[in-house]
């Protein structure tokens, strides 16, 4: 692994390099990005962070703002990239629907999710893990470096908010990796990060989450007639695999740019990810975990749907099941 981490800084060294998270970053891209960032300034290495989307998640403000991170959202600097620069993907692959393609050029990427469109890159680390902050984690503990105490905290945030808490998708790694994060972190920041993650407007979104659910035996779809953020959504889709009745959750909301998906399952025979990606395939695109995953349908694509949209979304995924 060292000798690929050498591999990365020679690709980086003399360029201008982006670290590129999926569009609406959590806290696991955030972190993971920022630890690459931090790791990758050892080896004289400069890089700017940035995504696509919104920090819509409160989680995710609270982190730029106890770790002073600088992540900026690609409308800002579409003007200064060029197509020489190099971008490194972290947390995410490019065309797996949840990442805008840059004008830079993708020479590198550090995911944890399976692969749905193989992509070649110069450089390439994808192994699946509870947490994509577990890999960032391993290269400082494989190259000899030591984290500072906010980069720690940052990557052990990040893990612990991906896994729930080491409930969702844990590996061997990733609790090796907690090991070694856990005395090196700042206790009291992380337990500030941990607490009042939810605003008095989530509300809301529960209280049209519970009100829409439908279930079909073990599959339960719920359904919010209005905007909602990326890690909102998935949240509850989390809320709604809780009830006993359910073994496959499937939330979707209504938002200004078209539909957004998120999918939870605790059957082992149902994958997350595939069953997005082909109920997904002809009308928008989605991909993902075993256990979890998440989806998009673009407005242009919504006339396709017809007037009973939500009929159409649930229907679509009960026949893939079927299939």
């Amino acid at each position: 692994m060292m000798n690929k981490l050498n591999d990365l800084i020679e690709l980086c060294q003399g360029h201008l390099i982006y670290i590129q998270t999926h569009n609406f970053p959590d806290p696991d891209a955030i972190a993971s990005a920022y630890g690459l960032q931090k790791l990758l300034e050892l080896y004289g290495v400069q890089s700017r962070l940035c995504y696509d989307g919104l920090i819509d998640k409160l989680s995710a403000s609270k982190m730029l703002d106890a770790f002073h991170i600088q992540m900026l959202p690609y409308v800002q600097l579409v003007s200064d990239m060029q197509e020489t620069d190099r971008i490194i993907c972290v947390d995410s692959q490019k065309n797996s629907g949840n990442v805008t393609d840059f004008i830079g050029d993708e020479i590198a990427c550090i995911d944890h999710h399976p692969t749905f469109v193989p992509i070649e890159y110069l450089y390439q680390d994808i192994r699946i893990t509870g947490s994509c902050a577990t890999l960032i984690a391993e290269y400082y503990v494989l190259s000899g470096n030591e984290p500072d105490r906010d980069v720690a905290t940052a990557l052990l945030y990040g893990l612990k908010m991906d896994t729930l808490q080491f409930s969702r998708g844990v590996t061997e790694l990733d609790i090796k990796m907690f090991g070694f994060l856990f005395p090196r972190c700042d206790q009291e920041k992380l337990a500030d990060l941990e607490r009042n993650n939810m605003e008095f407007t989530d509300l809301k979104a529960y209280g049209a989450a519970i009100e829409s659910i439908e279930l079909y035996e073990k599959v339960g779809f719920s359904c919010i007639p209005f905007s909602c953020p990326d890690a909102l959504i998935a949240i509850l889709s989390d809320f709604i695999l809780s009830l006993i009745e359910v073994e496959v959750a499937v939330v979707f909301s209504f938002r200004e740019d078209g539909i957004k998906l998120s999918v939870r399952s605790e059957d082992s025979k149902i994958h997350a990810g595939e069953l997005l990606h082909r109920a997904l395939k002809d009308i928008g695109n989605g991909g993902g975990h075993a256990s979890m995953g998440g989806g998009f349908i673009g407005k242009e694509r919504l006339p396709e749907l017809g007037n009973y949209m939500e009929d159409y979304i649930r229907n679509l995924f009960l026949d893939t099941l079927a299939s």
